[in-house]
């Protein structure tokens, strides 16, 4: 027990909806809006200081709740229900801890309060990942209170003076005397290039436009790159039309090449729909004949078979991961699957904000003790849930760029953040202040 050691005292959540400018596919299925989940969290010491905090997430069914027997408006509704009942069951939570140990313990009630959500209702169990993006900015708000209560960023407050456990309560005995100081930065990285994203449905030029929406914002691939300087390109591909994907890659290397003399950088997003690491190496193969440059100047590959490891333990990556960094993202749920994908070959991992902020910092941890690729996903965020996925890039040493494509299809839900941290959205030269991000709590307020 420490000083420093708070207790919950009320929990409370609201969602908030907006529609996309532009739709967005992945994973072969389309999404139009977003709609937003967003917690508050009042605690006290045990000496009596009281703060709240505040966490927001993006609540992405069509990502987190794959393809299966659930329709997206039935996962939707579910996982809302989930981040309900979440908030519900923690205003009963009466345990003091490091905001550390009251998530991680507190998530072992996730999968029974799933079956008490679904009920029967759903043609499935709900899937470990919606539990936890549904979850996640009740954890954003318990870290964002901790810090505000000690007036002090939650990155500075995870050493062995504030965590009564250390990391093998977590991740095992040989991370026994270890603490998350150990993993994250005292400070956020002063500034960090911006992962722009190239979604499946997206113009690349203006031959590719049906409708203009003349909106004041770019409307293809071509005018992002001046509008915001970009120099990191993330490309969405089908992950099975090996000669769209091929081809997409080349038509968006041209355009990098024919815009600027600035040095680009690639990832590839199969979003698991890869159908073996074949698909994959001849993807690479026939990227290299076509463009030497491009296939340098692409950084890593992301998580291209299904996500469920166990049930496809064919599904290994040594060959592809010995040309490239290859990353688990859906898969990442726990431990045991980093271990899983380590031994089928995954050499990176993808962090997600609204995966949890202990789960991205654990897995963060072990992903560097490991010497793994490390990267910072986007969920399409927005406002605050941006931010939050912002500063968790900026205070992981070995992340070094930043993805972001609210700003690309839901802009209106940034208004008033824009203002507020305009250095992470008025984006010119390529790259996010995140030096901003140094507020107590999670590093910014509302």
């Amino acid at each position: 027990m420490k000083p420093t050691d708070i207790q919950i005292t009320e929990v409370s959540c609201s969602t908030q909806q907006f529609d996309y400018r532009a739709p967005m596919k992945f994973g072969g299925r389309v999404v139009r809006d977003v709609i937003l989940l967003d917690v508050a969290v009042k605690v006290q010491t045990r000496t009596g200081k009281t703060a709240e905090g505040f966490g927001s997430m993006t609540v992405g069914n069509i990502w987190a709740w794959a393809a299966g027997k659930t329709d997206p408006q039935t996962s939707l509704d579910t996982m809302l229900r989930f981040g309900k009942k979440v908030t519900e069951t923690a205003n009963g939570y009466k345990e003091y801890g490091h905001p550390l140990e009251l998530t991680y313990q507190f998530a072992e009630q996730y999968a029974p309060l799933a079956e008490t959500v679904i009920a029967g209702a759903e043609a499935e169990p709900m899937p470990k990942l919606a539990q936890l993006v549904s979850a996640s900015p009740f954890e954003a708000a318990v870290f964002d209170a901790y810090g505000r209560v000690h007036n002090e960023n939650a990155y500075n407050l995870l050493s062995k003076d504030f965590c009564n456990c250390d990391l093998s309560y977590y991740l095992g005995e040989e991370f026994k005397g270890e603490y998350l100081d150990r993993y994250t930065l005292r400070k956020p990285k002063e500034r960090m290039p911006l992962y722009h994203l190239v979604g499946a449905l997206d113009p690349l030029t203006d031959a590719d436009v049906k409708d203009r929406l003349d909106d004041g914002l770019p409307e293809t691939f071509a005018e992002w790159i001046p509008y915001n300087g970009l120099t990191h390109i993330k490309i969405k591909l089908n992950g099975d039309n090996p000669d769209w994907d091929v081809e997409r890659v080349i038509a968006v290397d041209k355009i990098c090449r024919s815009s600027s003399s600035r040095e680009f950088y690639y990832s590839a997003d199969f979003n698991e729909r890869c159908a073996d690491v074949e698909y994959v190496l001849e993807f690479l193969k026939r990227i290299e004949e076509k463009s030497p440059e491009a296939i340098k100047r692409l950084q890593y590959l992301e998580q291209p078979t299904h996500r469920d490891l166990k049930a496809y333990p064919e599904n290994k990556m040594h060959k592809a991961a010995a040309i490239k960094p290859v990353v688990i993202d859906e898969s990442l749920t726990d431990l045991e699957a980093l271990h899983d994908s380590r031994k089928m070959g995954y050499s990176g991992v993808a962090l997600k904000a609204c995966k949890g902020q202990s789960e991205a910092l654990l897995m963060g941890a072990a992903a560097q003790k490991y010497k793994m690729f490390l990267c910072v996903q986007d969920l399409t965020c927005v406002g605050a849930s941006f931010l939050h996925s912002a500063t968790l890039s900026a205070r992981i040493p070995a992340v070094a760029a930043i993805e972001g494509n609210g700003r690309q299809y839901c802009p209106k839900a940034n208004a008033g953040w824009d203002k507020k941290y305009p250095s992470m959205f008025g984006i010119k030269d390529g790259t996010l202040g995140t030096f901003v991000l140094n507020e107590s709590g999670l590093g910014f307020s509302k």
